[in-house]
């Protein structure tokens, strides 16, 4: 949801890197490359990103809602006018006609300045609008950047190859692999814009109680259905136990690949270390390998979710 957004100072195209004769379709594509750089989850320590991931949000739900941009261009065009009528005045001119245009210039900024507070609250009526409705748009092309990162974390790498952090669905080290995968189901009729009550901020929001959400994976083919992958295992027991979801629309939580086998038992505190030379090397390498294995699983149960969305399609 668009919440709590200001009337904006700032040139919005200018800010997306845009001409105000930018189409609908670049307004979105710009907002998307530049939300991907300053995204708060791959900037978590940095606050100038997030303050301008904000700024870039508020740029996106005015410039693509056509009666926002409409009242938003009004304003830019007056002030605009304003600090060229500035512009135009010289100190010759208002030393020789300083009376007269003293009084022109105040019966023409009371007009100006009625007009611009008519056109500005046209502004901030459209903005509260956008506020209490939402912006589809916003709401759309942030889940686009989410999925975009979710597909680059479950490659193990960004786009620029650097290893996702954990936060973002990266390798856990307290994950069970699949052991900790469990799959959604709940009914979405086809056209529902709603999805059923079921958003991805919906899920997230029930999800996040029992504990670290890695992965949150909705499928774009077969609607009602989705992957989730808690950072423990006992937030998935946990999750599959007591979650029903919605009372109008209840959510069916289970294993993605069957319950989790039981705990082995703890190895005696006095048992075997296996120190010795080369035991570093060794512990790296398994890592590495780990990781990789966890990736490709990652990727695998993406492929699976899609040729399920493929069979279901074709019954």
């Amino acid at each position: 949801m668009a919440k709590n957004l200001p009337v904006p100072d700032t040139d919005l195209y200018a800010l997306l890197g845009l001409n105000p004769e930018a189409s609908h379709k670049d307004i979105k594509k710009a907002y998307r490359q530049k939300a991907l750089t300053c995204h708060p989850d791959k900037n978590p320590d940095n606050t100038r990103a997030a303050e301008r991931f904000h700024q870039l949000s508020q740029a996106l739900a005015v410039l693509t809602d056509a009666s926002a941009r409409a009242a938003y261009d009004r304003v830019r065009r007056a002030r605009e006018a304003a600090a060229k009528r500035t512009q135009r005045l010289d100190d010759h001119r208002k030393r020789v006609k300083l009376d007269l245009e003293a009084r022109e210039r105040d019966a023409q900024s009371r007009i100006s300045e009625e007009e611009e507070r008519r056109i500005t609250r046209n502004l901030e009526e459209e903005v509260r609008r956008l506020r209490d409705e939402g912006s589809r748009q916003l709401e759309e092309q942030q889940r686009l950047v989410r999925e975009q990162i979710l597909r680059e974390a479950a490659g193990g790498r960004s786009r620029h190859g650097d290893v996702i952090p954990e936060t973002l669905g990266g390798p856990s080290k307290e994950a069970g692999g699949s052991a900790t995968r469990l799959k959604l189901k709940w009914k979405c009729k086809k056209g529902d814009a709603e999805c059923g009550g079921y958003s991805h901020e919906a899920l997230l929001c029930l999800l996040q109680k029992y504990g670290t959400v890695v992965t949150l994976i909705m499928s774009t083919k077969k609607r009602g259905r989705a992957v989730v992958e808690f950072a423990d295992l006992r937030a998935a027991e946990l999750a599959v136990k007591n979650e029903v979801g919605l009372v109008e629309n209840p959510l069916k939580v289970s294993w993605l690949e069957g319950p989790p086998p039981p705990p082995k038992e703890a190895r005696p505190e006095n048992g075997p270390t296996f120190e010795g030379p080369g035991r570093s090397e060794r512990d790296f390498e398994s890592l590495v390998m780990m990781r990789m294995r966890q990736a490709a699983e990652r990727q695998r149960l993406i492929e699976k979710m899609q040729q399920e969305d493929e069979q279901d399609e074709n019954t």
